[in-house]
């Protein structure tokens, strides 16, 4: 059978054991709709990996547009300026067969990047030479960061004493300057999504202006220079073999696995935040892995390694050769397999060594030994002390471009094109992750009861496949119109408030279990005085409420991790939840004409804000505090290379009414007073009404 159509048969298996897996649980368990929305979404792009690439001239013509993405997706498009390297030697070490320089240049200015070259002695120069990535291996002796390029000097040394020139370089969060790397992993800094930013941009980056520096140096074959690394570094030898075509050879070990082990088999949990692009094309791996084609590639993994499964690395394989089927560079591809967990061993070390040899040297003869550290850490340190003017430690608030508040153009013409080309801008790089179908109503009344005058109906409802959400809806009794629709929406604070009061009001028969106790209902009781012909609907979207998935913080910050790595965020996807709810609310039939009002506070506010920019049905919006920006929440994929919270405001101000209540009149300027001159200068001001705590 040939590889696509087996290849098909296996995603046909895999979907229908998908479905069939569905029927066979209990689909009110919100985790478990929430492992099955997740393996859904993976499989979704996974099976649309490299699909489109039939001919060697599908991928010629597509690879131009897939280095693009991923230099987009690591924060490195446009491109940075290739400033000076400003390289320094701080020092040499000689060795019986090679010297060891310890240098620093800068990548971009303040940013430093710490190495050790390894120069042969006895070999004719200029002679090939390879980049080694290093992994993540903690450098502290004696209280003192040497760098991880220490603790794989090993590698170095071995290309050394067999005819290599080797840079070494150190990692941002552990090279000899610490950085970070656990922004979502450790620091809660979910704003890294809003900025678009991964520290996996700062190692690619770092990379390629290595390859600069070994351009520079009359020691190497500029023709001959290859990368490699493992773990971490071997995530970063394929982003670098990905974004510079300089790079002829690469052997990438144990750093890639795909969707499916990172999101289904929640390998993610083991991985910090360097190892992932952002992910806003919604790439599966494969992907990645084959811009290295067609040049020679050796994939490297051990059986028993449990952050990069071995089943995962077989599937990317699998679609690789694919690839270099296509560009007849079947023999430029290779795949080692040795026994063993997640560690540097050398049934891994001899095969990179050995491919080396064979398409940097032109010779494929049997390495006869491998070697072991030779200097002590303090010998290989590069710096005496931190320079002042380094970046490193605060890049990841430098390194991608932030949008600024765009100048307000001259006429409403003009202002209309702009807002439409950044709200096109961000239904792309924010919001890719949406469905495209069109939203269709599918509501279903799972149940009523009455409350004095009012009908009290719970309305159950799919966002997505595996997103089953309810509304609970108050109208006046009867078959008479809704002139107008309250949909508040609630979060984690808001839904326990709300489900206390309505099981006081209703006890079970409402359908739910309060997660905390009130009084006596009187709030909720109060809220729905005297409702003629308007409707109040509450509603919690993924996550809250219902579909509550009560995870403890340290599993939870993994599931946000999840919904990265399939190009949305959760914030992102409960927009959303929200646009379909208020798109199908005029499905009901006492409300196709009615006018819709959101009511929201915090995070919940800024959601009601970009639904309202997709949804033009909504006319008017009551927002509690919101955040000022998007560095507190929530967190959108890219939003702030495109505008920040104040820009959204101005867009939705147009047409509909906004009125907001501040703790401040330091939050009113933040927020508002790009939006307020904006109405003034075209005529709806009467559309922003703020008030002060």
């Amino acid at each position: 059978m040939k590889p696509r159509i087996l290849n098909f048969f296996v995603m046909l298996y895999l979907t229908t054991s998908y479905l069939f897996s569905a029927d066979l649980n209990n689909k009110q368990d919100p985790l478990y709709e929430l492992e099955q929305y997740f393996k859904s979404e993976t499989f979704s792009i996974s099976s649309k990996c490299l699909s489109n690439i039939k001919t060697k001239e599908d991928w010629e013509k597509n690879r131009p547009i897939y280095k693009q993405q991923i230099m987009e997706m690591l924060g490195l498009y446009p491109e940075p300026e290739r400033t000076p390297l400003n390289p320094i030697i701080t020092g040499k070490v000689e060795a019986d067969s090679f010297t060891v320089e310890k240098l620093h240049f800068q990548s971009m200015p303040g940013l430093y990047v710490t190495a050790n070259l390894y120069i042969p002695k006895n070999t004719p120069l200029p002679a090939p030479a390879v980049l080694y990535l290093c992994g993540h291996s903690y450098p502290l002796k004696k209280g003192f960061y040497h760098g991880n390029k220490v603790n794989y000097q090993h590698h170095a040394i071995w290309f050394a004493q067999n005819g290599y020139v080797c840079l070494v370089i150190d990692t941002l969060q552990l090279g000899e300057i610490p950085g970070l790397h656990h922004g979502t992993y450790r620091e809660k800094m979910w704003w890294w999504n809003s900025r678009g930013y991964t520290p996996a941009g700062v190692e690619a980056w770092n990379a390629t202006r290595s390859i600069d520096y070994l351009y520079a140096r009359s020691e190497v074959d500029k023709n001959r220079i290859g990368v490699t690394g493992r773990s971490g570094g071997g995530s970063y030898s394929w982003t670098a073999m990905a974004i510079d075509e300089r790079i002829k050879v690469a052997a990438p070990v144990a750093g890639i696995t795909d969707l499916q082990n990172y999101v289904v088999d929640g390998t993610v949990e083991g991985h910090c935040d360097c190892m992932f692009f952002v992910n806003t094309y919604r790439w599966d791996y494969p992907l990645l892995a084959a811009l290295s084609a067609p040049r020679p590639l050796l994939i490297c993994n051990t059986d028993s390694d449990t952050i990069f499964p071995l089943d995962g690395v077989e599937r990317l394989h699998f679609k690789v050769k694919q690839i270099y089927s296509l560009l007849n560079a079947k023999t430029n591809l290779g795949f080692v397999i040795a026994p063993g967990p997640h560690k540097d061993i050398q049934e891994l070390q001899v095969p990179v060594f050995r491919w080396f040899n064979r398409f940097l040297k032109g010779v494929d003869i049997p390495v006869a030994q491998t070697t072991t550290n030779l200097f002590e850490p303090e010998t290989l340190k590069v710096f005496d002390a931190i320079p002042q003017d380094q970046i490193n430690s605060n890049v990841h608030k430098l390194f991608v471009p932030m949008a600024a508040l765009p100048e307000i153009p001259a006429d409403i013409d003009k202002w209309r094109e702009l807002t439409r080309s950044i709200t096109y801008l961000i239904l792309e790089k924010s919001f890719g992750g949406w469905p495209t179908q069109p939203i269709l109503p599918n509501f279903k009344i799972v149940s009523k009861e009455k409350y004095k005058n009012l009908d009290f109906e719970v309305i159950g409802f799919s966002s997505q496949p595996y997103v089953n959400l309810k509304l609970f809806l108050f109208m006046p009794a009867g078959k008479k119109p809704i002139k107008s629709v309250e949909l508040k929406l609630l979060d984690a604070k808001g839904w326990e408030n709300f489900s206390a009061e309505l099981y006081d009001i209703f006890g079970e028969k409402c359908g739910i279990k309060p997660t905390a106790q009130s009084g006596s209902g009187k709030e909720l009781a109060q809220s729905l005085n005297g409702l003629k012909d308007k409707a109040i609907i509450y509603f919690a979207p993924r996550g809250i409420g219902t579909t509550d998935w009560k995870l403890p913080p340290e599993k939870m910050k993994h599931i946000l991790r999840r919904f990265m790595l399939l190009g949305q965020t959760l914030e992102g996807m409960r927009v959303w939840d929200i646009r379909v709810a208020v798109s199908s609310i005029h499905s009901l039939d006492r409300m196709k004409n009615a006018n819709i009002t959101i009511v929201a506070d915090g995070t919940m506010a800024i959601n009601a804000v970009f639904t309202a920019i997709f949804e033009p049905s909504v006319k008017e919006l009551y927002l509690k505090d919101p955040p000022q920006t998007y560095f507190s929440a929530p967190d959108y994929l890219n939003i702030l290379k495109f505008m920040d919270i104040p820009m959204a405001f101005a867009i939705v101000s147009e047409r509909a009414k906004i009125n907001a209540q501040l703790p401040s009149e330091e939050a009113k300027s933040s927020l508002f007073s790009y939006a307020i001159e904006v109405s003034k200068k075209f005529g709806w001001q009467q559309n922003i009404v703020v008030k002060i705590q």
